[in-house]
């Protein structure tokens, strides 16, 4: 694409009848490769989004809803074995809600076919593809106005472009905006430990677009704020509750402590898919534990002692009142005039 950009996922081929199946960016593969896999069974799909092949709310929503496809193709609209299969995608991942929710959205129209399905997966790609666009200019024109700067200097954590969403994103989005208007001056990516989004991923979708930035390792975030080396802290979020408190990659909630100390705006950049009004606040979200291997370990390669304990929470809650604004695709909440999402 001519803007640096990439689809992440979507269907090719295939109807009720079979021989359908989705090709998506094998993101465990990056940078070092760009491979695309194609899924074209409900259990593939599930080991998928496990494994974080397709990773980021939007875009495992929409995986979660061509998944329901699969599962059409594979035991009709009815039956054990459908509900089965509709249930695995559903768990596959708990924090974000997009999975879930995208999940349900699609399995509601099995009664009327796999065609009907399948056109309610693609409408919900179609919206995550439009929602990108908008969440990239409404953030952009909130940062500057924000800033008041010319130039901005914004930091992100982990990965929130195209590869997480289906083109473009959420929070890089307005990074990419903001580099297409020559308003960026810099961005500033954290690694995001233990698996490297930001480094892997987010530095490989800057690079593309042609955006100037540098990497920072996780802890250097807080103090690089408290330094005046940033304008502005960029963040995605995979659920936020209705009070606003939000639930994004671990180290989020470091970034929002460290951006109250520097003054600094912090901004939560979601679609409307991603805010859950039946969740009261960040006490009822669910948060992934990946176990131990990603936490002693690095590319498979140990890093620590034999037998050693981890804890590895995937996710973090950042409360609503360290957060300066959420945007969506359809409006901007300013948590710091004590507005809510939900």
């Amino acid at each position: 694409m001519d803007d640096g950009g990439v689809r992440t996922l979507d269907w090719v081929g295939g109807g009720e009848a079979g021989g359908g199946a989705v090709e998506m960016v094998d993101q465990t593969a990056l940078p070092a490769a760009y491979t695309v896999l194609r899924i074209d069974s409900v259990p593939d799909m599930v080991a998928a989004i496990r494994r974080l092949s397709v990773r980021g709310a939007p875009a495992i929503g929409v995986a979660g809803a061509f998944g329901v496809a699969l599962a059409v193709q594979a035991h009709g609209t009815s039956g054990p074995a459908f509900d089965e299969a509709v249930a695995s995608l559903r768990g596959a991942r708990p924090t974000a809600v997009n999975l879930a929710r995208m999940v349900d959205r699609a399995a509601a129209r099995a009664p009327d076919g796999f065609d009907a399905v399948l056109a309610e997966a693609q409408a919900i790609r179609d919206e995550e593809l439009a929602a990108s666009v908008a969440m990239g200019n409404l953030g952009a024109d909130l940062v500057l106005e924000l800033t008041g700067r010319d130039d901005v200097r914004a930091m992100t954590i982990c990965n929130t472009g195209g590869l997480a969403t289906v083109e473009r994103g959420t929070a890089l989005a307005v990074i990419q905006t903001l580099h297409e208007r020559g308003r960026l001056a810099e961005a500033l990516a954290l690694e995001t430990r233990p698996l490297l989004q930001g480094a892997r991923l987010t530095a490989w979708e800057l690079d593309r677009m042609g955006a100037p930035h540098r990497l920072l390792v996780d802890s250097a975030g807080p103090f690089m704020l408290a330094r005046g080396e940033a304008d502005v802290v960029l963040t995605g979020a995979d659920r936020v509750a209705a009070n606003g408190d939000t639930a994004n990659k671990i180290g989020t909630f470091s970034l929002a402590l460290g951006a109250r100390h520097a003054g600094v705006p912090f901004i939560v950049v979601a679609p409307e898919s991603t805010v859950d009004a039946d969740t009261p606040d960040g006490a009822g979200i669910a948060i992934e534990d990946r176990g131990a291997d990603e936490v002693v370990s690095l590319a498979g390669v140990s890093t620590a002692p034999d037998g050693t304990a981890a804890a590895n929470p995937a996710f973090d809650v950042t409360p609503a009142e360290l957060i300066t604004a959420v945007v969506t695709d359809q409006r901007i909440v300013r948590l710091d005039q004590h507005q809510t999402p939900g």
